[in-house]
């Protein structure tokens, strides 16, 4: 054997150490209910085989056919395990979807099955200590729930709000991602400097979260188009905040804060994408509604890699706990809009960033709304600004809230001085 191979075989036999080392973590038996799969893990001439049954992980015996098959190229198993792992080895998913030196081989359906436990898995593997950042003070029974009923385009609509902060100051309204709700936005809500400064909403769009169906809903699939989400971030404005507010909206929250900036500007004092992307194809996925797929465990899973390994273990948890309780075919429905719609070579260039402020906000494990799409979408709003953030990654604010206050401070700041000001990043 070579010196190059062995130095594969070693690195491989590392991951597959730390895979096994996982064998009966509690997180992995609850994400793994009735699974039984054969993993193959192969890398230059180094090949492993791995049985994973219901949270336990041991060796295949000879013989076994894999289920899974996934094909690591050149350079990417080192960096893998390196502490932390750079944005697009930090997971499964990832690995999957945004590395383009893997490769993933096996029925779609059962590659389905077996992504919560496979995303736990490398989650644990490839781990990484927590990135400390300076606490915030909070007070969670400053935040109040109320139900209120926004009058739309398609009749009125029933919907859950949350509402703290100094009332009459600026308004700063959070807009949720796809298949979630407004409770990826608790710390900023219960934030008290943020409370002191201005009057904080988050609502659960139509349909999410504690926003009910209408009464009069058909039962039909549910669908989000552009006209249809802004209508109802148009109607929330109006009806419910009264006068021109900050727009802080993540992915497809984002999406539809740069549509609103486009279309409605007259609502806004400023905007604030959070993860916005450019062009985010390729998002829809068929175990997100699929009978034959647990969408819950899958679609906990499916976000749970695009967060930063550095964010602490209890807050992903949390992002990765709203999207297990979406209810069946919202996620995918609001990717139909995300993934497949907004188009930011289109929006962008329609945003006046030269009289709105407009601030990015871009973690760099986000594979899914990149840095490089902020760029992109920055250079089609002269005058619009964008802060990276190297540490965080797809959810900044539910994944690592502390970490996320001071680069949220940073953008608001940048809107509060006027458009085209001096970015920070």
């Amino acid at each position: 054997m070579s010196t190059a191979v062995r130095a594969v075989a070693d690195l491989l036999a590392t991951l597959v150490g730390r895979l096994q080392a996982a064998s009966g973590d509690p997180e992995l038996t609850r994400l793994s209910p009735g699974l039984a799969v054969a993993l193959s893990i192969r890398s230059g001439g180094a090949r492993a085989v791995l049985w994973i049954e219901e949270g336990r992980v041991e060796p295949a015996g000879a013989g076994i056919v894999a289920d899974i098959e996934m094909r690591l190229g050149e350079g990417v198993l080192e960096k893998m395990l390196q502490v932390p792992p750079p944005p697009r080895h930090q997971g499964f998913t990832a690995l999957q979807i945004a590395n383009p030196d893997v490769t993933v081989e096996g029925d779609a359906l059962g590659l389905a099955r077996a992504r919560a436990a496979l995303e736990r898995l490398f989650e644990m593997a490839l781990a990484a200590p927590e990135l400390a950042a300076p606490k915030r003070t909070r007070r969670i029974e400053g935040v109040t729930g109320r139900r209120i009923t926004l009058n739309c385009t398609e009749g009125p609509l029933e919907i859950h709000t949350e509402i703290a902060g100094r009332k009459g100051a600026v308004p700063l309204v959070f807009l949720h991602t796809a298949g979630a709700d407004a409770r990826q936005f608790e710390a900023q809500m219960a934030d008290s400097a943020l409370g002191d400064a201005y009057e904080l909403h988050a609502p659960d769009m139509p349909f999410h979260g504690r926003s009910m169906p209408p009464l009069g809903w058909d039962g039909a699939p549910y669908t989000l188009t552009a006209d249809r989400y802004l209508d109802w971030v148009k109607a929330y404005l109006a009806q419910v905040v009264g006068r021109p507010a900050i727009l802080a909206g993540c992915s497809m929250g984002a999406a539809v804060t740069l549509v609103c900036a486009a279309r409605a500007p007259e609502l806004l004092r400023g905007v604030l994408p959070i993860e916005p992307p450019y062009r985010s194809k390729g998002r829809i996925n068929r175990g997100q509604n699929d009978v034959g797929v647990h969408a819950g465990l899958h679609n906990g899973a499916f976000v749970r890699g695009l967060m930063a390994p550095t964010s602490p273990e209890g807050y992903r948890r949390r992002a990765a706990w709203i999207y297990s309780q979406g209810a069946p075919g919202v996620y995918q429905a609001d990717l139909g809009f995300y993934s497949l719609e907004f188009d930011g070579e289109e929006i962008a260039p329609m945003v006046d960033a030269a009289r709105l402020p407009v601030v990015l906000l871009s973690g760099a494990y986000d594979y899914s709304a990149t840095p490089e799409d902020g760029a992109r979408l920055c250079a089609l709003m002269p005058g619009a600004r964008q802060i990276v953030m190297p540490d965080l990654g797809h959810f900044p604010m539910t994944e690592h809230p502390d970490l996320f206050a001071g680069y949220l401070d940073q953008a608001l700041a940048l809107l509060a001085a006027g458009p085209g000001a001096p970015s920070h990043s």
